[in-house]
C-alpha cells in the first residue's frame, strides 16, 4: 500500500485502515519527518530526516517514538519535534550507549528511544500527571476556576510531599494510599479525605492512558471509603422571617443582596460571585451563567422573578456608589484582589445560613410553592437523569414556563415574612419602597 498524506491527529490515526500485508506511512502534512508506520498489527509514531555533517548528508535515519494506540498524538508530536530537532543539529536522538540518559520529553512518557516501556522504576510522576490532567482535561474542557482550584489543592497541599514520586510506586505498595486516606481522615475529616482520593483516582486513571506500563489497579480504590451523608441544612418557611433579619443587619449592602440572590435562585455562591453587568438581559429577564459547576458546556440562563430583578437592580445601585470601578466589571464588586465579591462566609451568630444552606433551601421550599421536582432540576442547572433528557430544550421552556416557576418560588418566600417590611424597620430599610435610594441619599450626607 502507498504511503499517504494527512494531518495526524488523534482521530485521523485511529482511523488508518491496516494493509493487507507488509506496512505503509501515513506521513503529516504540517510537520516534516512526523508520520504513522501502519503494519497489518501495529502502528507506531516515527520520525525520519537526514543526518548532515558539514553540510553533506551522512545518513537518512527513522527512529520510533512510540505505539500510536497508546500515547496521544500531541504528545507524540512533541518528542517528533525534539527529536527533528536534534537530527537538524547532526546528532542522532536515540543514544548508541547503554548508559546515555533519557531526554526530558521521553523520561516525562515513561518510555525509552526504541519506544518501549521505560525498564527504570521511575516513569511518570505525580507532579507531570497532575499538570498533564489540569491542561488536556480540566482546562481544555473548561472547568470553572473553582473546581481547577479544587484539584489543585488535593495535589499540592494534602499530597505535597508524593509530588516528584512516581505514580508506580504508588501503585505498587497501596498500603501508602491507604495509610494517607487514614491520616487526612484523622486531620481533615472524612469528606475531604474522600474527595482527595477520588482526585488521585482521577489523575491515576487519566495517566494510565498514555503510560500504560502502569498498573491496571488504581492505587486508590484500596482505601476503605468513609461513609458520607448529605448534610442537610435548608431552612423551611417558619426559619426565613429571622433569617430575613439577620441578612438586613448586615452592613454591607453588596453581601446583603448577595445573600439574598443566592436564596432566591439557588444558584452555587462561586457562579455568581463572577457574574458580569453584561451578563444581565433585563429585557429578557435574565442572568447567564456562562461557567458553572461543570465547564462552559453547562453554560445557563437564570430566569428572574421580579423579586429578583430588585435585588439586582439595588446591588448595581449600590455597586455604582460604592466601588464604581469594579462595578464596571462584576455585579457583585468588592475590594479584593479580584474586583469581586471573593468570600461568601458569615459567622453563624451573625448570619445562621448562607452558602450551600440557601441552595438547599431553594430546592426545599420549591417544593412548597408546588414546583416540581423536574423544573426545580433545570431552575438549579442539575443534569436531568433518564433517556429522555436529551430531548429537553431548556431554553424552549425559560421564557415562561420556568419564569412562572421561578416567580412562584420567590413568592413563596417572601410571603413566609410576612408584615416584616412593613413592621420591622431594619428590613423596611432594606426591602421598602425607594429603600435603597435613600440609603445610598444618607451615605453621601454623611460622607
Amino acid at each position: 500500500m502507498a504511503d499517504i498524506r494527512i494531518l495526524l491527529n488523534d482521530r485521523s490515526v485511529s482511523e488508518l485502515k491496516p494493509p493487507h500485508s507488509g506496512q505503509y506511512r501515513a506521513r503529516d502534512t504540517q510537520l516534516k519527518g512526523f508520520h504513522v508506520v501502519v503494519g497489518t498489527r501495529t502502528k507506531s509514531f516515527a520520525v525520519q530526516g537526514d543526518l548532515r555533517k558539514d553540510g553533506q548528508r551522512v545518513a537518512s535515519i527513522s527512529v520510533r517514538i512510540g505505539d500510536a494506540t497508546a500515547m496521544s498524538t500531541r504528545e507524540a508530536r512533541a518528542i517528533a519535534k525534539s527529536h527533528l530537532a536534534q537530527i537538524a543539529k547532526g546528532e542522532h536522538p536515540e543514544p548508541r550507549t547503554a548508559n546515555s540518559r533519557t531526554s526530558p520529553a521521553r523520561a516525562s512518557l515513561g518510555i525509552d528511544f526504541n519506544g518501549r516501556r521505560d525498564a527504570t522504576p521511575q516513569g511518570v510522576t505525580l507532579q507531570q500527571a497532575w499538570e498533564r490532567y489540569r491542561d488536556a482535561h480540566l482546562v481544555r474542557k473548561g472547568r470553572s476556576a473553582g473546581t481547577i482550584e479544587g484539584y489543585r489543592d488535593h495535589i499540592e497541599r494534602l499530597f505535597k510531599d508524593w509530588l516528584d514520586l512516581p505514580l508506580k510506586v504508588l501503585a505498587d505498595d497501596p498500603s501508602r494510599v491507604i495509610a494517607r486516606h487514614d491520616e487526612i481522615t484523622a486531620e481533615h475529616g472524612p469528606y475531604i479525605a474522600n474527595g482527595s482520593m477520588r482526585t488521585l483516582r482521577a489523575v491515576y486513571n487519566h495517566a494510565r492512558k498514555a503510560h500504560r506500563h502502569l498498573p491496571t489497579d488504581n492505587p486508590a480504590s484500596a482505601v476503605d471509603w468513609n461513609s458520607e451523608q448529605r448534610r442537610s441544612t435548608a431552612m423551611g418557611l417558619n426559619d426565613l422571617p429571622q433569617w430575613f433579619q439577620q441578612v438586613a443587619a448586615l452592613p454591607n449592602p453588596i453581601r446583603r443582596e448577595f445573600h439574598l440572590f443566592s436564596l432566591l435562585s439557588g444558584s452555587r455562591p462561586t457562579a455568581l460571585m463572577e457574574a458580569k453587568p453584561h451578563h444581565l438581559d433585563l429585557r429578557r429577564r435574565v442572568l447567564h451563567i456562562p461557567r458553572p459547576k461543570g465547564g462552559a458546556d453547562r453554560a445557563f440562563d437564570i430566569p428572574l422573578s421580579r423579586q429578583m430583578v430588585l435585588c439586582l437592580l439595588r446591588v448595581m445601585r449600590f455597586g455604582r456608589h460604592l466601588y464604581p470601578r469594579e462595578a464596571t466589571q462584576w455585579l457583585f464588586p468588592a475590594e479584593s484582589d479580584s474586583g469581586h465579591l471573593a468570600e461568601q462566609k458569615e459567622a453563624r451568630r451573625v448570619l445562621a445560613k448562607w452558602g450551600n444552606d440557601l441552595r438547599q433551601t431553594f430546592r426545599t421550599l420549591a417544593t412548597s410553592a408546588g414546583v416540581s421536582e423536574f423544573d426545580a432540576r433545570l431552575l438549579m442547572n442539575h443534569a436531568i437523569p433518564g433517556v429522555n433528557a436529551g430531548y429537553i430544550s431548556r431554553h424552549k421552556l425559560l421564557e415562561h414556563h420556568l419564569r412562572t416557576q421561578q416567580q412562584a418560588i420567590s413568592d413563596t418566600m417572601f410571603g413566609s415574612i410576612g408584615e416584616l417590611t412593613c413592621k420591622d424597620q431594619t428590613v423596611r430599610s432594606w426591602l421598602g419602597p425607594g429603600a435603597a435610594r435613600r440609603a445610598i441619599a444618607a451615605s453621601r450626607i454623611a460622607a
